[in-house]
């Protein structure tokens, strides 16, 4: 492959050109042009929780039109999420599209289980340390499954493949990768870093089809799916660069080849 053939001609090993890229672009100026953003927006943990989640959902398709969409998407919960799932605003939204394949509806049945959850717990990190679920070999899906089975206890024992994944054993999770991963890792640059209940050790790699191809393209992913076991597979490749935190390289990945970055 070109790269491959620019890594041997540089004299240059993939680590070092992923934390030249992670330098580069995991900086505060990232935060204004990404979806990260909408989270940043509140201090209040149930608000960073609640927005993580739902802009994660959709942020999928053209940057610019997430960003419209997660933007009207606030506003549809007043720009006080914890407020507006806490009084069920929910039961008064429409049928009118949010992103995409996404509306309103889809949009009610999360904030249903969410009341659910934080009826009875303080928070969803409250829940996660309660739950045990950072002693999983597999947090993320672990928190996938509870939040997804407690939506569908509170959706008239209904499941909604808009919110969460049909296939859910298989996938990826890239959206709930993506949302747990700015919550729980914690630079203090662009991840906002809230929850201490799973370790940035813990994180896999939100994989996407720009991020799955970009790490075929250095051999850091052999398998052809973005799947579940794809997601393992780069993420063991990652740790081995660094144990505390893989999921740093994320932005290498993501970053390279956009936005004008190239290697």
């Amino acid at each position: 492959m070109l790269i491959e053939f620019v890594f041997v001609l540089l004299g240059m090993d993939i680590k070092a050109i992923l934390d030249e890229h992670v330098e580069r672009i995991n900086v505060s100026d990232f935060i204004k042009d990404d979806p990260v953003q909408f989270p940043h927006r509140f201090s209040k943990l149930q608000d960073i929780e609640i927005t993580a989640f739902t802009t994660a959902t959709i942020a999928w398709g053209k940057r610019s039109m997430i960003l419209r969409d997660a933007d009207r998407m606030l506003s549809l919960m007043d720009n006080s999420p914890y407020d507006f799932v806490m009084n069920k605003g929910f039961e008064c939204l429409g049928k009118e599209n949010v992103h995409r394949t996404f509306f309103q509806p889809d949009l009610a049945y999360m904030l249903r289980g969410f009341y659910e959850i934080y009826s009875k717990y303080e928070s969803i990190n409250d829940m996660v340390k309660v739950l045990g679920i950072s002693n999983d070999s597999a947090p993320a899906w672990r928190v996938c499954d509870e939040i997804r089975n407690i939506s569908y206890e509170a959706n008239n024992k209904e499941y909604n493949s808009q919110c969460f994944p049909s296939n859910f054993n298989n996938s990826a999770l890239k959206r709930i990768n993506l949302a747990i991963k700015w919550l729980v890792r914690n630079d203090g640059i662009v991840d906002l870093g809230v929850w201490d209940c799973i370790k940035p050790s813990q994180l896999y790699i939100p994989l996407d089809v720009h991020v799955g191809n970009t790490a075929r393209k250095l051999n850091l992913l052999t398998r052809k799916s973005n799947d579940r076991k794809a997601v393992v597979e780069l993420t063991d490749k990652l740790i081995g660069f660094n144990p505390t935190d893989p999921v740093i390289y994320d932005y290498a990945l993501f970053g390279i080849g956009v936005n004008g970055i190239e290697i």
